[in-house]
């Protein structure tokens, strides 16, 4: 691999495992459902008024239910099984864990007849959570079956989330790809195209 493959596969590795740390070490002074609150408060304070200012709220009063489905199933119940779980599981672990989204993904999409298995996507997927495997090791340690399922669930949901998206609001504005646009060019970018 090239240097700069290594310096991206890093940086990706970081990017990564660093929230779970945040968390790992957030979930020691304060309770799971706290931390919940004040990711979703500090969000909500930072992006409803920009989408607010650039007329996309307004939209998406009408798709009010998928919205709130996805924001379950994406945000709100993974946020609080994993601040839970990772009181008992290592953040690295946890992280690590989550390497299971791809693979209920490509189930759902199989199951859902949206997406196909050929042998070179289970081929693939088989090599990932082989590498993941050999990362965690196949023996979890004293890991608490409760929190293994709490990150199960969290996968399904993280998995589920895309789901809802593509099927229910794909035709609304992606505020925060706009966003991070805006940020890296400096252009306000126009919702329509």
């Amino acid at each position: 691999m090239s240097r700069r493959g290594w310096l991206l596969f890093l940086a990706m590795g970081v990017i990564w495992g660093v929230p779970y740390l945040f968390i790992k070490v957030a979930v020691e002074h304060m309770t799971p459902a706290t931390l919940v609150f004040l990711r979703t408060a500090v969000a909500a304070v930072l992006l409803v008024p920009v989408a607010a200012a650039k007329g996309q709220l307004r939209p998406l009063l009408k798709k009010w239910r998928p919205l709130l489905a996805y924001t379950a199933v994406e945000l709100a119940i993974p946020w609080l099984l994993l601040a839970n779980a990772e009181r008992r599981l290592s953040s690295s672990l946890a992280g690590l864990l989550l390497a299971a989204v791809p693979l209920v993904g490509a189930v759902l999409g199989w199951v859902t007849g949206s997406d196909r298995l050929d042998w070179r996507r289970v081929l693939g997927l088989a090599i990932g959570i082989g590498g993941v495997a050999a990362l965690v090791g196949l023996d979890l340690g004293s890991g608490d079956i409760g929190a293994l399922v709490q990150m199960a669930l969290v996968a399904i949901g993280y998995a589920l989330g895309p789901f809802i998206l593509a099927r229910r609001l794909s035709a609304e504005p992606d505020v925060h790809v706009l966003l991070i646009d805006e940020a890296v060019t400096g252009d306000d970018v126009d919702p329509a195209g």
